[in-house]
């Protein structure tokens, strides 16, 4: 039973435009949020008010629109900042987005102080886009960069991540929740246990942002990065939140205009936090966007929608043992709204093809995350991602579409 009655939902879902309209002549059913969310007419309205009246660029400008820009622009860096309960405004960079965010970090700390004999630790369950940074700064350096052990219900391996924390590990790097599996990794724990043994810590919020509340201050995490358009904002916009202490210790990751102080043939010295890592000009339209999306959900019980999301994952496990045939790739006990699972006899893509004919969106493939498919033996898998404005008769759609799938197929 949903923790949302229908009076609610039905009220939520009035908010964003896009889920009211037909696809392939079929009403759409949008299970793609863990690729990226919908947005609501809010966030709409905001991004089209900046362009159509206080279009300009930030900081610098001496007159009236700029002065409106600048202030949105700033005023978003707070709304996110008390969004992740970070001390200062000035510890939230903005970035394009999570890739974006941790490239900044591979290439800045990493770069002023990851050594040959180093070791970085990632999680076998993350996105490429925390791998391969790591890996190339591994090349660059001479470091080792291993992978924590996921366990077959796909689960962090807890008791092999203690085991590699040894004093050469100097970064951990893993992701809040897999976008592959939606296990909900213990990164508090994850975090308290690698700073132990002096390592910094990064997390990869992009699928959790969107699903209950992050405390930066409480985690005690040294980076947390997550990307806009997860988390009903636009595309382009991104977040690096950084300990003050460790951004002040990190050379720039790009040069040009806005991250300078001053710039002279002999010399070049940089602008102070955030500044110093938002060279040229920002995707102001994006961070006004965003703090819209911030302020949309910070409107709504969030207690509320995450239990609403949970009865969509029940019902969805619940259908899946009924019907038979399904293969849940990820069972973990601790799960996000994320229903990952393979088609017996029947490859992902050609399900995927099949359920878009009835208008019913997923996702299918490796899902940037090939190593922990290839842990699980399987090509990809069809993931079907909920989200709070996603219906009990919409995960029953989903499985009434495999039923004719199965038709086809098998």
């Amino acid at each position: 039973m949903s923790a949302l009655s229908a009076e609610v939902l039905n009220a939520i879902r009035a908010e964003f435009p896009a889920l009211h309209q037909e696809v392939n002549c079929k009403p759409l059913v949008y299970l793609d949020n863990g690729a990226t969310t919908q947005k609501p007419k809010v966030v709409i309205d905001a991004l089209k008010q900046y362009y159509e009246h206080d279009n300009s660029n930030v900081h610098r400008g001496a007159h009236t629109l700029s002065d409106r820009a600048t202030e949105q622009f700033e005023n978003a860096r707070k709304t996110v900042q008390q969004f992740l309960n970070a001390k200062k405004p000035e510890e939230i960079v903005w970035t394009r987005g999570t890739t974006d965010s941790i490239n900044t970090v591979a290439a800045t700390w990493g770069r002023a102080f990851i050594k040959a004999g180093d070791r970085i630790l990632v999680s076998g369950m993350e996105h490429h886009s925390n791998i391969v940074p790591w890996q190339m700064l591994c090349e660059q350096t001479g470091a080792e960069l291993l992978p924590i052990p996921v366990l077959d219900n796909g689960e962090l391996d807890m008791a092999a991540f203690k085991t590699l924390l040894t004093p050469q590990v100097k970064f951990v790097s893993v992701v809040h929740v897999s976008n592959a599996l939606g296990t909900i990794n213990p990164v508090a724990e994850i975090i308290r246990m690698a700073h132990d043994v002096g390592a910094k810590v990064l997390v990869d919020g992009a699928q959790a942002v969107a699903h209950w509340d992050i405390d930066v201050q409480a985690l005690d995490v040294d980076f947390y990065a997550f990307s806009g358009h997860k988390l009903f904002g636009p595309t382009g916009i991104g977040v690096l939140y950084g300990k003050e202490e460790l951004l002040n210790t990190m050379p720039p990751y790009q040069g040009g205009g806005e991250m300078i102080e001053h710039v002279s043939f002999s010399k070049t010295t940089y602008n102070v936090l955030p500044y110093k890592f938002e060279a040229g000009t920002p995707n102001i339209a994006g961070a006004v966007g965003l703090a819209a999306a911030i302020g949309y959900l910070n409107s709504l019980d969030r207690k509320a929608l995450a239990a609403h999301e949970d009865a969509l994952l029940a019902r969805a496990n619940e259908l899946a043992a009924q019907m038979g045939g399904i293969r849940i790739i990820g069972n973990a006990a601790n799960k996000a709204s994320v229903f990952g699972f393979i088609l017996e006899g029947a490859h992902p893509a050609d399900v995927g093809t099949l359920l878009d004919q009835q208008g019913i969106a997923v996702r299918t493939g490796h899902h940037c995350a090939m190593p922990v498919m290839e842990q699980f033996k399987v090509p990809g898998t069809v993931r079907a991602s909920f989200t709070f404005y996603n219906t009990l008769d919409e995960v029953d759609a989903l499985f009434k579409g495999l039923e004719k799938a199965k038709l086809f197929l098998l």
